[in-house]
């Protein structure tokens, strides 16, 4: 809960500066999904406690069907009921709750496969390449969204 909602997304504030460590989320006070999962990913294998990074495919918007957009996220293996759960650090605002609900996934964002929305179920101990590579390389958050790419290939998760 602290990453989620001590750090607020990037776009919720209009901010635009991009980060890419958990402690570029520190030092700027805010992150988008991707440098926030960084973040929980670090607290959590600070205290002992596997993480992981995932990534969703998402449609950019409802007025714009044809963009798609990823999305990062985390998972927690927790001992007690001995398996991964997804968490999302993205930030909850009016209409998304990403609680942590260990009997029940709650997400920022639900998939919609029938809109060709895509959950990655692989869990990654680094940011993927060309993820972390359109990270460091974008100075501005908008600069980001025009080098992520729209989706991860095989070749990009391999």
């Amino acid at each position: 809960e602290t990453v989620r909602d001590r750090y607020p997304h990037s776009y919720d504030l209009g901010a635009e500066e991009v980060g890419v460590s958990a402690s570029d989320v520190i030092r700027h006070g805010h992150g988008i999904c991707f440098a926030k999962s960084h973040l929980l990913a670090a607290v959590l294998r600070a205290c002992g406690i596997p993480a992981a990074l995932c990534y969703q495919r998402l449609r950019y918007s409802d007025d714009d069907p044809g963009r798609t957009c990823l999305h990062g996220l985390n998972a927690v293996w927790l001992d007690d009921s001995r398996r991964w759960h997804r968490v999302d650090p993205r930030g909850n605002k009016p209409g998304i709750d990403a609680s942590f609900d260990p009997q029940c996934e709650r997400l920022a964002y639900n998939v919609r496969t029938e809109l060709g929305e895509r959950d990655y179920l692989e869990r990654h101990a680094e940011p993927v390449g060309c993820v972390a590579d359109a990270l460091r390389t974008s100075k501005t958050v908008r600069e980001l969204d025009s080098k992520l790419p729209a989706d991860l290939t095989r070749e990009w998760v391999g």
